[in-house]
């Protein structure tokens, strides 16, 4: 009996030492529930509806006789409608309508643009001869652009990073050139005064662009290029003019 009751209380004592045993091993962390995209509010939600974009522009494949002079310059302006995809709200689809137009600036040079002359644009070199002290090309395009769209925040777009790409297809509107105070070779003013000619008879009537945009909030880096000739095949180099600036977006 004794021996039994001393095996009852070795065992006793065994077991709760081995209970006061920190094993150093503890239950897995429950896995992260994933979130419900169902359940966002997106009714505060900017979605850029509104974008207007300042650039710098310059032109791909210009030829040696073109001499462009200081900053030219850009300014786009679209009203954006944007679709959240229902399974993924950081990602979605947005079109729109807006006007896209570009000044290239020039120096000592005289574009025929009507054609007076060759039946070609002709990109003349007048730094011998009578020129303008300022002188512009100026282009208007109404543009259709489609992008898609990612959101770090599709809740607050407002406090988000961005990045949409996408495309644009515009017709052309108005082409013309400005020339300022025309002045001699020796750069002495010959007449005061600002002198245009208007005519779209060399540009191509319809201009598809790619587009790039990246940003946080409300501004963001763009960039476009386009994709098909500037000037009519057999009229003049293939010229594709590009813009990089900044978009200002919300709404």
């Amino acid at each position: 009996m004794k021996q039994l009751l001393g095996l009852i209380l070795s065992f006793s004592l065994t077991t709760t030492a081995f209970a006061q045993v920190d094993t150093g091993f503890s239950s897995p962390a429950p896995a992260p529930t994933p979130k419900k995209w169902s359940t966002l509010n997106l009714n505060n939600r900017a979605n850029d509806h509104f974008m207007i974009q300042l650039s710098v522009d310059n032109w791909a494949n210009k030829t040696d006789t073109m001499q462009l002079k200081g900053i030219s310059r850009g300014f786009n302006m679209y009203l954006m409608y944007d679709m959240p995809f229902k399974t993924n709200p950081q990602f979605s689809v947005a079109g729109g309508v807006g006007v896209s137009t570009s000044n290239i600036y020039f120096e000592k040079t005289y574009i025929d643009i009507a054609g007076r002359n060759k039946n070609v644009l002709d990109f003349a070199d007048v730094s011998d001869t009578t020129n303008f002290k300022k002188y512009k090309l100026t282009t208007a395009y109404l543009e259709v652009p489609l992008e898609l769209r990612w959101l770090a925040n599709p809740e607050n777009s407002n406090r988000s990073w961005k990045i949409a790409i996408g495309g644009k297809i515009g017709t052309l509107i108005s082409a013309s050139t400005k020339g300022k105070t025309l002045q001699s070779s020796s750069d002495q003013v010959v007449l005061n005064g600002t002198f245009k000619e208007k005519s779209k008879r060399f540009f191509n009537g319809t201009r598809m662009s790619a587009t790039l945009r990246a940003g946080y909030g409300n501004f963001s880096l763009f960039g476009s290029y386009q994709l098909n000739n500037f000037i009519k095949e057999g009229s003049g180099p293939n010229i594709r003019p590009y813009q990089i600036g900044l978009t200002i977006s919300g709404l």
